[in-house]
């Protein structure tokens, strides 16, 4: 007869996990933790049709994303008014990481911009990482009487109304940018808001506006060619494909910086490791010189950085356009 208690299979194992060290329950756990991601594609939605900045920016990352992450990145176009119905995709997806949206300036401007929106850019978005930026330049046709900046300045000053200024949509960055230039130079003019860039470039050329505030990535030809002339940049820095054309910060506008930009975000819950594993494959996708040279030759800087700086210039951009909004009198759509 034994003296020891007979060892079942239960308790054995219970047992032999307390010598260990390492409870069974643990086990579940552990592996739970160590799930890959992604562990199928990542779709991105761009909130803007196929060719525009936006897009092009997200496509030349998605393949080399794709290969990193090991899983493919799917870029899905969802245009419509303030980025609306992208981002109502991106709200009915899983906080998973495996939705992902692109969000710009536009996504800081439509918090101000709009009576009513189904999400909050600042409170239901996850930010992840700056893509890339690109300034708004300020043009003149190539036979306008205004050869620089300080032209354009002393004509606003001595003439006050009797120019005006050429934007895209009221609201967006280029027609805010206007607004802001108006405010911080202190100077009068109208600003007349166009459809699209190809009709604004049409007045510009006709003589009916006399400078036009748009994004540089979609006018290189134009200004390489000779067609349209560049007189200022509104980023703090000179624009690497611009690198003759002074900033408005040079030329004595202060407080005065804008840069468009785009970023990927997810949903706000999302898992912080996946957070992490797409913000360190951007960034080693950025450094690559062939990604570096689509981005640049297509007008736009990478950039890159940490979930936090694409956050903080989220919530400063989303602050400084309610401010110009209010003070330029720019109904809420």
């Amino acid at each position: 007869m034994t003296d020891h208690p007979a060892i079942t299979r239960r308790t054995g194992l219970l047992g032999m996990g307390a010598l260990l060290g390492a409870p069974i329950l643990a086990v579940p756990r552990i592996a739970r933790s160590q799930t890959r991601f992604p562990d199928r594609p990542i779709r991105v939605i761009v909130p803007f049709a196929a060719g525009g900045v936006a897009d092009l920016t997200v496509r030349a990352v998605a393949n080399p994303l794709a290969d990193r992450l090991g899983q493919p990145v799917v870029v899905d176009n969802r245009p419509g008014a303030g980025g609306i119905p992208a981002a109502q995709q991106l709200m009915n997806a899983p906080a998973d990481g495996h939705t992902l949206m692109a969000a710009t300036n536009g996504t800081a401007i439509s918090r101000s911009l709009f009576h009513s929106l189904p999400f909050d850019p600042l409170r239901d978005l996850a930010p992840i990482v700056t893509l890339g930026s690109f300034p708004i330049a300020l043009i003149v046709a190539p036979g306008s009487p205004i050869k620089s900046f300080s032209d354009l300045l002393d004509r606003m000053r001595r003439e006050p109304g009797a120019l005006n200024i050429g934007t895209i949509n009221a609201g967006s960055t280029q027609n805010l940018s206007a607004e802001l230039f108006k405010i911080r130079a202190d100077v009068k003019a109208e600003t007349i808001a166009f459809p699209a860039t190809p009709q604004l470039v049409t007045a510009l050329l006709r003589g009916d506006v006399d400078v036009a505030f748009e994004i540089t990535a979609p006018l290189l030809g134009q200004i390489h060619d000779g067609a349209i002339r560049p007189i200022a940049v509104t980023s703090t820095k000179r624009a690497p494909s611009l690198g003759d054309v002074p900033t408005l910060t040079e030329l004595g506008v202060k407080d005065y910086d804008v840069t468009s930009w785009n970023a990927l975000v997810a949903r706000s819950g999302t898992p912080a490791p996946a957070i992490a594993a797409i913000n360190e494959a951007v960034n080693a996708v950025l450094k690559r010189p062939a990604v570096r040279d689509i981005l640049t030759q297509s007008g736009v800087e990478p950039q890159g950085g940490t979930a936090e700086a694409m956050g903080k210039l989220l919530a400063a951009d989303t602050a400084r356009w309610a401010e110009v909004i209010e003070k330029a009198g720019i109904p809420r759509q």
